[in-house]
């Protein structure tokens, strides 16, 4: 093999489809870690090794080895599991993990603080549920997300058995996790990739379907997008998006976020194949000697739009039509009741940075399984780190919603708050420079402070912050985004639609918190007095020129 490639190629391509030694490290009962090659072959398996930065000095000079857990992530596809599945989410979590349940921006759930010894009998456990962790991390197709709260409920339906298809057809098909966590026989005669080969993926790669006019899994931040175009409310087919990411790296200006770009418009039974031609092409043509490049953006960048189309369609074998004009109104969640065309009822809750857990004010995780244990319909993740509770008959909602308010799920919250999502970030997360989640809700008070001074509280300004320029809360394409840059310091971006359509720009480079509630509370000022009728905050600082604009060929094509 080349000398210049990823040492994590090497790893992938001897590990016997992802066999590695994680049982004789999952056996090995001298550290709490796993093998270092193990510890990446094992988001393949849908799992991180992490340990707990809190405690990493206090430790070190006891002379001990990193507090070491594990997070698992379950894939889910369109973010859908039944109420039975959820109790069952509820008990592994209170037995196995740290007691809690974290909703994510890939519309699945997360346990964290899982021992090593507790990783067999966990996916055990949700496996009875039917629920399976498979490539939810690693160098393949994440988990698939899908519109989550439908007012046309037979397209939605339709819509979300395309997901799932999609979800199926980019499985990786090694059948090491059933050997090594579900006692499965070992494969007789050999075992083959035929989409994924030897090597899998260069990085990771994510999918979402959209149903406009709701953003709200973010379709363009994606690799690949397929945005659902209907007529009187038939699925007619779908747009085919490629090469959107978030991630960045600070420092390095050849990594950059992107928005995917347009292929064009496909039938729906075309979508599989259009799906395994995006993924084979970027196999076959990704940067495998450097991940920070590794991305499908990165290989569209090189190969040039048009090159990747035909390389796509090739391998399709289908001429992709022009892509159809749709409308996003916003990128956000819809909380409170929604009826479907079913007549069935959908309540959106919204979970303060995804996290479920029994606290002082509020009994979430109590709640929930209450409701679960007399819910007909379903639970349905959302990208922005919600819950719906869908599917409610007439005769229920009043029971449902009596249950959601007695255990502190309806506290009524501030439409600044609604809008905002941060990832987990320190303590557990290796790539974290600052804080995210516990520094978030305090962060969001203060900004509620300041939009009610200048007479804001109507306004939706959808905030985000992340520890680090990875991007798992999306925070490019926010109004205000707070990207971590060091030790309780962040980069702030200024800039996005409020629709996903356009990604933000560099206003002020590594501020304390202090600082960047100074900055907001003088252009909160200037946008109270000097902004046009229904102008959005962001908007508003790129036609007064604090962010600088630039040439936009998604929200061209949208506007």
């Amino acid at each position: 093999m080349d000398a210049k490639v990823n040492e994590n190629e090497l790893i992938k391509t001897t590990s016997d489809y992802l066999r590695g030694s994680l049982r004789s490290s999952i056996a090995d009962e001298l550290t709490g870690a796993l093998d270092p090659a193990d510890a990446q072959i094992c988001k393949f398996h849908g799992f991180y090794q992490q340990d707990d930065r809190d405690l990493r000095q206090q430790r070190r000079e006891h002379l001990l080895e990193p507090y070491y857990s594990f997070m698992l992530r379950a894939r889910l596809p369109g973010g859908v599991c039944t109420p039975q599945q959820w109790l069952t989410i509820d008990a592994v979590a209170d037995g196995l993990g740290n007691g809690t349940i974290r909703l994510t921006t890939r519309q699945t759930f997360q346990y964290h603080g899982i021992l090593k010894g507790n990783l067999k009998p966990l996916i055990q456990r949700i496996n009875q549920a039917m629920i399976d962790s498979i490539g939810s991390c690693g160098d393949v197709n994440r988990n698939v997300l899908c519109n989550p709260n439908p007012l046309q409920s037979e397209l939605h339906a339709e819509v979300y058995r395309w997901a799932c298809r999609i979800s199926e057809a980019l499985l990786p098909k090694s059948r090491s996790y059933h050997e090594i966590w579900l006692d499965g026989q070992p494969v007789e005669g050999g075992e083959r990739e035929p989409l994924y080969g030897v090597s899998y993926l260069p990085r990771k790669f994510k999918t979402a379907v959209a149903v406009p006019p709701y953003n709200d899994v973010d379709v363009y931040t994606n690799d690949l997008g397929f945005v659902a175009i209907a007529e009187a409310g038939q699925l007619l087919g779908f747009n085919v998006l490629a090469g959107g990411g978030m991630g960045t790296t600070h420092g390095d200006g050849s990594t950059f976020p992107r928005l995917a770009d347009e292929l064009g418009f496909i039938q729906p039974h075309q979508a599989v194949a259009v799906a395994e031609a995006v993924v084979a092409t970027q196999r076959d043509y990704g940067d495998r000697c450097s991940r920070r490049h590794a991305r499908l953006k990165y290989t569209i960048e090189n190969l040039g739009v048009e090159n990747f189309r035909s390389e796509v369609e090739q391998r399709a074998q289908l001429l992709f039509a022009p892509s159809r004009a749709v409308k996003f109104l916003h990128q956000g969640d819809r909380y409170g009741w929604v009826r479907g065309s079913d007549g069935h009822w959908h309540l959106t809750l919204y979970i303060e940075n995804g996290r479920i857990g029994d606290l002082p004010h509020a009994a979430l995780m109590t709640g929930l399984r209450r409701i679960a244990e007399v819910h007909q319909g379903d639970f349905r993740i959302t990208p922005n780190q919600n819950l719906i509770i869908g599917g409610v008959a007439e005769r229920q909602k009043e029971e449902i919603e009596a249950l959601a308010r007695d255990h502190g799920l309806l506290n009524q919250r501030s439409n600044m708050r609604l809008h905002s999502i941060a990832c987990v970030a320190l303590p557990t997360c290796p790539q974290a420079m600052s804080e995210a989640e516990r520094c978030f809700p305090e962060f969001i008070s203060a900004l509620e402070r300041l939009v009610t001074t200048h007479g804001l509280n109507d306004q939706r300004i959808v905030v985000r912050m992340t520890g680090c320029p990875n991007g798992c809360a999306r925070p490019f394409v926010a109004e205000i985004g707070l990207v971590g840059k060091g030790p309780g310091s962040y980069n702030l971006m200024l800039g996005g639609d409020g629709r996903g359509l356009r990604l933000n720009r560099l206003y002020r480079e590594n501020l304390g918190q202090a600082e960047i509630l100074e900055e907001l509370d003088r252009l909160f000022r200037r946008y109270a007095g000097e902004r046009r009728e229904r102008e959005r905050f962001g908007d508003f600082t790129l036609r007064v020129g604090l962010v600088p604009a630039v040439v936009n060929p998604v929200e061209d094509f949208h506007d």
